[in-house]
């Protein structure tokens, strides 16, 4: 009796603690990072950034960082997504990586976030 009970301690333990061998990370992973490049120019696209994409689904941390114009974000990657990330600031009228913010979104921007950058690509020179 005293062994099965030992025995079956040890299985469901050893199932909690199981980890993905190709990563070397826990199975049950629910914490995600991405950092998304992006083209902001002040105080008001971190503030609407940060402010915005704090409420998406499984969104745990946002942190802008104007200097290197990177989103940093921490969520759980069984309730959303890389792309569904990158999607939400495009829809703000921010750039996100390689996808343009919406032209929309864009022109609701204050004034001093319609400058070269936040939604619109760099001219090429």
């Amino acid at each position: 009796m005293k062994t099965t009970i030992i025995l079956s301690l040890l299985l469901a333990s050893s199932s909690l603690l199981a980890q993905d061998p190709a990563t070397d990370q826990p199975t049950n992973k629910k914490r995600a990072h991405l950092d998304i490049r992006t083209s902001t120019v002040c105080d008001m696209c971190v503030a609407t950034i940060e402010g915005n994409l704090i409420y998406e689904k499984g969104v745990k941390s946002v942190d802008v960082e104007l200097a290197t114009n990177e989103i940093h974000v921490d969520y759980d990657p069984r309730k959303n997504s890389p792309e569904n990330l990158r999607l939400a600031v495009s829809k703000l009228g921010y750039m996100a990586d390689d996808i343009p913010g919406d032209a929309e979104a864009f022109k609701k921007l204050p004034e001093c976030c319609q400058k070269e950058g936040c939604g619109l690509p760099a001219e090429k020179h």
